[in-house]
């Protein structure tokens, strides 16, 4: 009996069970080396393990296996005992290819084998409906009155009568100027006019001594009409006068300067002792009317052009300035509580940009609205009558910019359904084409399901089990 020496190797099977080499392919491969063909025993080196041949059907295939690949030789192995451990290594990396890709091959489900339910998903169903059409655009609060509070005679400026940043009415005293100068222009304008009625009468009663005399000869015509004209004369000082007097009483009322409007005041341009110029028109103070105000702001002509082109194509209603409804979204991101209304839209383009002014006017109890400000304006353009709305979470965006989505059919089978999107409206889509009303689309869930599978469908919002694809919890943040 041929007798053959192994250097024993333990090795760890991956399952922790031994496999019997009768029961395995490798038992074929193995055979040429632990059999050989020379009579010659093998020199042993210890420590040795006898195997004969009846017993070689009971060697472990993990000692086999470990014993060839890894290398290791007893001593004494002639060279066609290498060339034969060189060829086992190169039949058993083909013979484990071999395994690996029939493990990779199709399974066949075994017949009664569990099959997991449809996942649920959430659906949201499309309806056409009417749709405000809305712009934004950026402007700035203009006050809709604005009055320069300026100097209308030279002086001095004695008081200010006026805490500065409040709100002020027409008429209410803001500064005094020296009226001294001007009192003395009155009463000499007054003195004047005096002197002017004096000799008004002296003509007048002259003019009329001699209108008897000249009809009897007894004074020359010419001299009648002389005390005529220098009546007349007289007459027209008198208005001159009268003008003069009322001059210096005008000037005299500059001297109190006065708010023209009721508005909010700013800060005092002048103090007192500050000579102010009526030749310079000093500015004193800037008075605003703020509650209401108004909200300027452009569009451009090409936006405005295309949306005349849809209302006529009547793609669009197209909404009056004065019943179009305007709001405003504050430097803080707010919207601020009190709509307005659109005033007009100028009939210029502004040569250099192109552009179109519109005027809004809004309330202002609270004086929220100050001018200056930049703000938001989000205008109610036109209405579309029949408008599909879809979730933007619903819609998939692919690699080359097309859009998709994932629809229920009426057999609760995944379709998927290319869509063209128009602009945004909050938290959705306008879709343009691809899709009719009454369509499922699926909103929640599209991680889980691809065409042709079948799917549990919810309406979108619905509570579902706990721990079932799409439920919500309060910890989700809030869509876009």
């Amino acid at each position: 009996m041929k007798i053959l020496d192994l250097r024993f190797a333990i090795c760890d099977l991956r399952n922790g069970k031994k496999v019997k080499a009768r029961n395995c392919l490798l038992t074929h491969l193995f055979a040429p080396i632990f059999l050989p063909r020379r009579s010659a025993p093998i020199r042993r080196s210890p420590p040795l393990r006898r195997v004969t041949r009846e017993r070689f059907a009971n060697v472990d295939y993990g000692l086999l296996l470990a014993y060839a690949w890894g290398g290791k030789q007893t001593t004494g192995l002639c060279a066609n005992r290498k060339s034969q451990i060189a060829n086992l290594k190169s039949r058993l990396a083909l013979c484990f290819a071999a395994l690996a890709l029939a493990g990779c091959g199709p399974k066949t489900p075994k017949p009664g084998a569990f099959k997991p339910p449809p996942p649920e998903v959430e659906v949201a169903t499309v309806s056409a409906k009417a749709l405000a059409i809305t712009n934004e655009f950026p402007g700035r609060i203009d006050p809709v009155r604005t009055a320069q509070v300026r100097a209308r005679v030279t002086g001095i400026v004695l008081h200010r009568e006026f805490p500065q940043g409040t709100n002020v009415q027409a008429g209410q005293l803001l500064y005094q100027i020296d009226p001294a100068p001007y009192q003395a222009a009155l009463d000499s304008a007054k003195a004047s006019l005096a002197q002017a009625r004096a000799n008004l009468t002296q003509a007048q009663l002259l003019a009329q001594r001699y209108k008897p005399l000249v009809g009897i000869n007894a004074v020359s015509k010419q001299n009648y009409d002389n005390a005529v004209a220098a009546a007349d004369q007289a007459k027209a000082s008198v208005q001159a006068a009268q003008a003069s007097r009322e001059l210096a009483q005008i000037n005299l009322g500059y001297c109190t300067v006065t708010a023209p409007i009721a508005g909010r005041i700013g800060a005092a341009l002048v103090t007192e002792g500050a000579l102010v110029s009526q030749t310079a028109a000093t500015e004193m103070a800037v008075i605003q009317q703020m509650d209401p105000i108004y909200f300027d702001f452009t569009e451009a002509s090409a936006d405005a052009l295309k949306l005349m082109q849809q209302a006529q194509a009547g793609q669009l209603k197209t909404v009056a300035p004065g019943e179009a409804r305007v709001t405003l979204a504050l430097p803080d991101g707010t919207i601020y509580p009190h709509p307005g209304k659109l005033l007009f839209a100028d009939v210029t383009v502004d040569p250099t940009s192109g552009m179109i002014t519109l005027r809004a006017e809004f309330p202002n109890p609270n004086h929220w609205l100050l001018p200056g400000m930049f703000a938001v304006g989000r205008l109610e353009q036109a209405v579309a009558p029949r408008t599909m709305l879809v979730p933007q979470p619903a819609v998939i965006i692919g690699p080359s910019g097309a859009a998709s989505v994932m629809l229920v059919t009426t057999n609760d089978l995944v379709a998927s359904q290319p869509v063209q999107i128009g602009e945004a409206v909050g938290s959705d889509w306008i879709v343009q084409s691809g899709l009719k009303p009454g369509d499922r689309v699926i909103v929640d869930g599209l991680q889980k399901v691809r065409p042709g599978m079948k799917v549990k469908p919810a309406p979108a919002g619905a509570p579902v089990a706990n721990g079932a694809p799409g439920a919500k919890t309060s910890s989700r943040p809030a869509g876009k």
